[in-house]
Formats: C-alpha cells, structure tokens, sequence
C-alpha cells in the first residue's frame, strides 16, 4: 500500500488524470491505494463484481475467458498507463467483470474506491470524457476480437498482430503466439515465411521487424 505522496505522484503519471488540478489530485488520492501482484495472479474473475477502479502502472495483464471445455481463449492484453477495470454501467456504484484478468508479469496497480470516485468526479462533470474514451478504447479492442476470431483468416490474424502487437509478438514464444491467435504453431511458421518471402517482414535470432507496414496492414484492412 503506497503513502499519499508516492499515491500522488502516481496519479499525475497516468495519462487519464492528466486534466486534473492540483486540489483534485489530492483528493483523488485519499480515496486511492497502490497494491502489487505477482506473475499470474488473477485480479478478478468472469461476472465478478468489483468496487475499484483500477489501473495498471506497471506491469503487463492479459484479459481472457474460459470456453466449456475449460479452455483458455485470449482476449486482450493491457499495457502500463491503462484502465483495467470493465466499464459496461456509470449508474451502478460497483464494476462488473464479462472476463477474467491476471497479470503476465508482476505488476502494480492504482486501486480508487468507485462509488466515491463515482460521486465526486463523474457526478461533478469531472473525467467524464476521459471516461467515454476508456469504454470507446475497449469497445475497439472487442471489435478487433471479433475481427480476428470470426472474421480473418491465419495470415490476416497474424498480419494484424505484428502490426498492432509488435513488440507482444516478439516478447512471446511462438507456441504462446499460437494459442493467443488459435491457430496451430505449424500454421504461424508458415504465415511468418510467407510474409518474409514477399519482403513485407524481416526475423533475426527469432525477432520480427516490419519491412512493409503499408502492404503488412492491407492483408487484414481489406477483410474488414
């Protein structure tokens, strides 16, 4: 648990508070805690309810479901600088989850008491489009979800990776690319060789840089 100065420097970090004055910082912090977690703690799970806002300041998370087979199907991951909380609700005085979350590394997230962070700066009018934005952010990451499960094939979900994940892409072994892509390890080593024969990506010592981003973003835009 961080003390109220380490609280509010924090705070003045993150770019969702970056509008803020001096005398709401501090009363944002009042109502905050900092809390750490180990690699592969499960913050919180599917339909839970959650009365925190939270974000994540440092770290790596990854958002995901269970399928009926007990199954792991990836969703998302969430970088640093970034809500990790599910906004579907501003009536209600608690959060509700429609995945599960745990951290990929450790990590160290900023905890504000919602019902309090609910009425003293949304119901003033205060981060109110901040907050828009937040649920327009991950509205797009579901539509790309569905793009990518539903919609594309294995070179345009894998084209769409490298351009939008780099550098998750490269941070992860293949066999976890794999999974987090749903498709079979084979099927990525081909993907990778083809876009390397036609000059639009490059891999060293296992890493890939982009040598055509124009041509390595047309293979999925046109599908969508």
């Amino acid at each position: 648990m961080g003390t109220v100065l380490s609280i509010i420097s924090i705070i003045k970090s993150l770019d969702f508070f970056s509008s803020l004055n001096d005398k709401q910082v501090n009363q944002l912090a009042n109502i905050s805690t900092i809390n750490s977690y180990n690699k592969e703690y499960i913050l919180y799970y599917e339909n839970s309810k959650i009365d925190s806002l939270l974000f994540l300041i440092d770290g790596l998370a990854k958002s995901y479901k269970i399928d009926k087979n007990k199954n792991e199907i990836f969703l998302f991951f969430i970088q640093k600088n970034s809500m990790l909380s599910e906004i579907s609700t501003i009536y209600d005085d608690v959060l509700y989850s429609y995945s599960n979350l745990s951290f990929i590394e450790e990590s160290k997230v900023l905890s504000i008491d919602y019902r309090l962070f609910k009425n003293n700066f949304l119901q003033q009018n205060i981060l109110n489009l901040e907050f828009m934005n937040e649920i327009i952010i991950r509205s797009s990451k579901l539509e790309s979800l569905i793009n990518r499960e539903f919609i594309f094939e294995a070179v345009a979900k894998v084209s769409m990776m490298l351009s939008s994940d780099l550098e998750m892409f490269n941070r992860f072994k293949r066999q976890d690319i794999s999974l987090i892509l749903n498709i079979q390890p084979a099927t990525l080593s081909r993907v990778l060789n083809r876009l390397k024969r036609n000059a639009i990506i490059h891999i060293e010592q296992g890493k890939v840089s982009i040598l055509d981003k124009e041509k390595l973003d047309l293979i999925y835009k046109e599908l969508i």
